[in-house]
């Protein structure tokens, strides 16, 4: 680590306030993907595992030109908190530990849970906010009873102190990490806090649970992504309120293996100017979130998130020639034996010169879990270093996590992986007080 991670450090008009004492990261939701990041964490730590997909963890960050040679990685560019300081927490709607968890999940072997057995059963969910209308297929046995939503989000609140005070922490950060909830649309109780925290008294049925969870870490001064497709964070009032105190708030729904396989592909296909007639996806997969899917309400959330990525990705009004009569079609069907060992298919009808037809199949047998978790890591850690920073509300530069990125209203998301990468690895220079890197290399040769 560096010398002068101990210190704050300012960069223009950016100063990064130091990491000091504890981290704690809070996951609503502990199920596969949360006891999944949080066992893995603790095998990093051990020396017992490699942090592999963590960009905070294995990247590297170019800095000046490329004849300079500096190309640190990221954990030791910016201050962010080292793992041994992370303390975990969190809810679930079941009372099962996170061993226990862990276990029924089956994403990892007991060979890597066998280490970690002890502190892993350490860590017990607080109980959930539950409306059983927002996730249909869920029967949750663990649950907090309130008169009112706006009751519902006081007891969290009451959670969130008593974790910062039960375990010492300085800091805390919150990373949605459960299931997907019914297709909500944007209404007037989303559109200023003071008709939110209305809606909030009156059970308004608009507001789902995940958005308590992120009105509470808001007002408690906690940073949240947003791992789901859920509307939770992404509508006026959260975005106001979440600048007015100064905290960082990013989603939806994390960029794991269909959509992240789109991300790279499609930016290609227009790069070289090559047209689509068609992308047609569908997977399998048996995990608890398959399950939920299983419902059309909570699928039809899903199916907007990843939707969205191509049509931004290739838009048809400024490529008509090229993209004008595609038609993209997503299915996810449950399957129980799969568990979370998803498999997605992909077939995409291209054309090329002259336009003939051309054509790509993806098989693609991922682990749904082992794919989300370094994400969860990264976005624990580079949330922490926004609030430290001084950098509230929608969280842009983040983008490069999520199927369906949040922005500012108005302004259309941009979902190419490469772009998103670019803007991530500028931002944390720009907060350093390092150049902006433009690609343009011309001072090489003039």
């Amino acid at each position: 680590m560096r010398e002068d991670q101990n210190r704050s450090s300012m960069s223009g008009n950016v100063v990064i306030e130091p990491h000091r004492g504890k981290l704690g990261v809070l996951l609503p939701g502990m199920g596969a993907v949360a006891t999944t990041f949080v066992a893995g964490t603790m095998l990093v730590r051990r020396g017992l595992a490699q942090p592999i997909g963590s960009l905070t963890q294995m990247g590297t960050i170019r800095l000046g030109k490329r004849t300079d040679d500096r190309v640190p990685q990221v954990r030791d560019f910016v201050p962010l908190a080292p793992l041994d300081d992370l303390v975990f927490g969190g809810w679930d709607v079941f009372p099962d530990g996170a061993l226990e968890a862990a276990r029924k999940a089956g994403v990892l072997e007991e060979s890597h849970l066998a280490p970690i057995a002890s502190e892993l059963s350490e860590i017990t969910p607080m109980p959930g906010a539950f409306y059983p209308e927002d996730v249909r297929r869920l029967n949750g046995t663990h649950v907090k009873r309130a008169a009112s939503k706006a009751e519902m989000v006081e007891q969290i609140r009451d959670d969130i102190r008593a974790f910062r005070k039960k375990h010492s922490v300085d800091r805390l950060v919150a990373v949605w990490c459960g299931s997907t909830e019914r297709y909500v649309i944007p209404g007037e109780v989303h559109e200023s806090i003071a008709r939110f925290e209305r809606g909030l008294l009156d059970n308004d049925p608009s507001i789902t649970s995940s958005a308590l969870y992120a009105w509470a870490c808001i007002k408690e001064r906690v940073p949240f992504a947003n791992g789901a497709p859920n509307l939770s964070v992404d509508f006026p009032a959260a975005w106001q309120l979440a600048r007015d105190l100064i905290v960082p708030v990013a989603g939806k729904d994390f960029k794991t293996g269909q959509t992240l396989m789109k991300t790279i592909l499609a930016p290609g296909f227009k790069a070289r100017s090559l047209g689509l007639n068609g992308w047609f996806s569908t997977n399998i997969l048996g995990n608890r979130d398959g399950e939920v899917l299983d419902d059309a309400e909570n699928f039809k959330t899903k199916e907007a998130s990843k939707l969205g990525v191509l049509e931004h990705l290739l838009d048809a009004k400024r490529y008509p020639a090229l993209y004008g009569k595609m038609h993209h079609k997503v299915r996810i069907e449950y399957y129980p034996p799969r568990g979370d060992a998803k498999e997605g298919w992909d077939n995409i009808d291209l054309f090329g010169w002259l336009g003939y037809p051309m054509q790509i199949k993806i098989d693609f047998l991922c682990r749904d879990s082992i794919l989300a978790a370094p994400l969860v890591l990264d976005l624990a850690l580079l949330m922490d270093l926004g609030q430290r920073a001084g950098l509230g509300g929608i969280q842009e530069w983040l983008s490069f996590y999520f199927k369906s990125p949040m922005t500012r209203p108005g302004l259309y998301p941009e979902n190419d992986l490469f772009i998103q990468s670019m803007k991530l690895k500028n931002t944390l220079r720009w907060m350093m007080g390092e150049d902006l890197i433009t690609h343009l290399g011309r001072d090489y040769y003039d």
